[in-house]
């Protein structure tokens, strides 16, 4: 079967939203390739035709998460050569529409409940995503490391995100996107 079939499409977003339900409720380590499969209402044949194991199908929906964010990233670039935090028009910003498109998966994340892998998988993400940004576009100070200031910032944008979190996502998007231009031209 091709990875576009609509078939597998739809086989693995039941087996993604299954993942979602049964990891709100407890972690991976504890939860059954038989569990995953009655929520998703698949056969365990199909959920193997797909994944080995329960770790990969974690894998491949984080992996899909984490593409999605670095798009959402990229987005205020693609109308500009350099992005100039001064002008920055809070319509461009897309980091918050991709919360709120994962809602379910950030709930997970940031919830007391889950081991912090989960925190440090989304940390490691979006880091090597700032790290990669900066050395393409910003001259650091030389009294600055590049691992650290990447690690300030990533620490940033998680803040944001887990404040949004804690008041269960009240808040627009739209605000968001305007606070975040904000604290970006208050920095400079």
């Amino acid at each position: 079967m091709k990875a576009n079939d609509l078939r597998v499409v739809k086989t693995k977003q039941a087996l993604h939203n299954a993942l979602m339900t049964l990891l709100s409720e407890k972690p991976l380590e504890n939860i059954s390739i038989a569990e995953i499969c009655r929520v998703a209402n698949v056969n365990r044949g199909t959920f193997y035709l797909h994944y080995e194991q329960k770790e990969g199908l974690f894998e491949e929906y984080f992996q899909e998460i984490m593409e999605d964010l670095y798009n959402s990233y990229e987005e205020p670039y693609r109308a500009v050569t350099t992005l100039d935090k001064n002008q920055l028009d809070p319509n461009t910003i897309r980091i918050f529409h991709h919360i709120e498109r994962f809602k379910m998966f950030y709930r997970i994340v940031f919830s007391k409940n889950v081991p912090l892998t989960y925190y440090y998988m989304l940390f490691d993400g979006i880091y090597s995503l700032l790290k990669r940004d900066i050395t393409a576009q910003h001259k650091l100070h030389d009294e600055i490391a590049i691992d650290y200031y990447s690690a300030y910032q990533a620490n940033a944008i998680i803040g944001l995100i887990i404040q949004w979190y804690r008041n269960d996502f009240a808040d627009s998007v739209s605000t968001l996107n305007k606070q975040l231009a904000a604290i970006l031209r208050f920095g400079h």
